[in-house]
């Protein structure tokens, strides 16, 4: 009887913990409710000053408008400027690819070099606060008009000399579709840099959240700066990694200096009969749709790929949970065999001398 009630004991032991169990889901659920109440003026923003923009852009896409003294006049004409973009002007398919191209070389650059100088920043280095204002302060100077300003005078690129050299040398080995985009990101490294103020930012903020005592237990088992590095520093900021790259690729993308926004700029305030609002509408759609591609690829990339810490922490819980369950297992069966003995004692059909280990 003792041993049943040791059992039973257990068992309410368990019961117990499932109820706390429910009940941090209850709790879980409820802070979920309160995120998504403070998201709705941002749903309510997005619906009022986004929905009414881009479903007007996409009804100006399907339409030739022209203006004319008594207004705008629409000829709805379904796909006939996508269809003319993509087979009868060579400039956007051009300045397509090479965004594309520049954009998938630049992006990681970027990135890189904003956590390098994150990392650099962390440490216990004097003055840390000044430094932080230096990478910082060319996001606010680039900002607007004077970029433009910059770019032309030929602050944002480097010397003819130099860059002959590192073109010829460029040229020489990769076919031109590459050379030529890697040359233009090299000749505009500066401004290509001046763009990771905020990466760094971000990136600094996730480095000092992480808990130094992992460091400390890492270096205690012997483990090198690298090592720490790649089984530390990365798996927490790897959502941060995805963060800054989607930030990147965005602003990349919307930036002034863009050539492609320049052009549907100068489609939108063409007077040819073929352009004007409408083409100049199909065009940002087509833009926006390969933006899109390539933070899904950006994506992909990034998602997908587990480190090995991960993984080792995903093999850790399936054993604690077939552990669990074999636990469970073994209770379950001394419960019966319990039962079954005190029944068989009750009958009269063993003693106590007569019970043996194999029962239980």
């Amino acid at each position: 009887m003792e041993e049943t009630k040791k059992m039973t004991r257990k068992d309410k032991k368990e019961i117990r913990n499932r109820l706390k169990h429910l009940r941090s889901g209850k709790l879980e659920k409820r802070d979920a409710r309160k995120g998504y109440i403070f998201m709705i003026p941002w749903f309510i923003g997005a619906a009022v000053f986004m929905a009414y923009p881009l479903g007007a852009s996409l009804w100006y896409s399907l339409n030739n408008i022209r203006n004319t003294p008594q207004g705008l006049v629409y000829t709805f004409q379904k796909f006939g400027n996508f269809t003319q973009i993509l087979l009868s002007d060579p400039d956007f398919l051009v300045q397509l690819v090479d965004y594309i191209t520049s954009t998938i070389l630049s992006v990681p650059i970027i990135v890189v070099f904003a956590l390098i100088i994150a990392m650099m920043l962390n440490m216990k280095i004097k003055g840390k606060g000044f430094f932080r204002l230096i990478f910082f302060l060319p996001v606010i100077i680039v900002s607007g008009p004077i970029l433009g300003m910059l770019t032309e005078e030929g602050a944002g690129s480097v010397s003819a000399i130099d860059m002959n050299a590192i073109t010829s040398a460029i040229s020489g080995v990769l076919p031109s579709m590459l050379a030529d985009p890697i040359s233009d990101l090299f000749n505009n490294m500066i401004t290509t840099l001046w763009y990771s103020g905020v990466q760094i930012l971000i990136f600094l903020s996730g480095l000092q959240k992480i808990d130094k005592s992992m460091y400390e237990a890492a270096k205690i088992d012997g483990g090198s700066g690298w090592e720490c590095f790649w089984k530390i520093t990365l798996p927490n900021i790897k959502s941060l990694i995805l963060l800054n790259v989607v930030y990147t690729v965005i602003f990349i993308s919307s930036n002034s200096t863009n050539p492609i926004i320049g052009l549907i700029q100068t489609s939108m305030v063409s007077g040819t009969k073929e352009k004007g609002y409408g083409y100049a509408a199909a065009m940002a759609w087509l833009y926006t749709v390969v933006v899109l591609l390539i933070v899904g690829l950006f994506a992909l990339l990034l998602m997908t790929r587990k480190g090995a810490y991960e993984k080792q922490v995903k093999r850790a819980k399936k054993a604690q949970k077939r552990e669990a369950r074999d636990r469970k297992k073994i209770e379950r069966r001394n419960v019966r065999n319990a039962k079954r003995i005190e029944r068989q004692r009750a009958q009269g059909k063993i003693t106590s001398r007569t019970t043996s280990r194999e029962d239980y």
